[in-house]
Parts: C-alpha cells; structure tokens; sequence
C-alpha cells in the first residue's frame, strides 16, 4: 500500500469523524456563559438582585419549533417591587429565546 492511499485514508476519516460529531453531538454554550447573556441584557434595565440557571438544556417550543434551552431566572427590585422574570436561552447560539415575566 502505497503512503499516498493511507494518507488520503487518514485524511477521510478525520473529515467523517468531525462532521459526524458536529451533527450527532451538537456544541452548547456554556451555561455560566448563556447567565452572564441574560444578566447583561437586563443589566441595561437596572441592578439586578438575583440569578439562577439550570446547567442542563432542555427541549423548549417556540413557533412550533422545538429547540434545547438553559432555563433561567432574574430577580430585581424596580419602584420598591419585586420583579421576577424566567428566562429561555437557546443552548446552541446563546439567543434570548422567551422572557416570562413571573409574579412575585
């Protein structure tokens, strides 16, 4: 066997392995990373007094399509009141999916 076939071999074989990877196991963000998104988006709205992230995604549908999610939570004191919001955070891209806003 000549060098020249086993390296056009090798090289296939990396290729394959790579693009199999990119779509039987999909890449997320960090969770860390998709709760310091939510806190700077509504950082610009005011202090926050609290956070919460659950670090595992999960399948959440918005428009009919389902995608994977970090939930997560803010909580900030606005006009002397407690304000609570749930957030979605599409795992994949870091999108703020859905905000819903929570009664206190």
């Amino acid at each position: 066997m000549k060098l020249k076939h086993v390296l056009i071999g090798a090289s296939i074989g990396v290729a394959a392995a790579i693009v199999a990877k990119k779509v039987f196991f999909p890449t997320y963000i960090s969770s860390e990373k998709a709760l310091k998104i939510v806190k700077s988006a509504f950082k610009q709205r005011g202090p926050i007094d609290g956070s919460w992230i659950y670090t595992v995604p999960e399948p959440y549908t918005v428009n009919g399509e389902t995608i994977d999610v970090y939930k997560s939570g803010i909580t900030r004191s606005a006009f002397g009141e407690l304000e609570q919001y749930e957030v979605m955070i599409d795992a994949k891209t870091g999108m703020i999916v859905d905000v819903i806003d929570s009664v206190a």
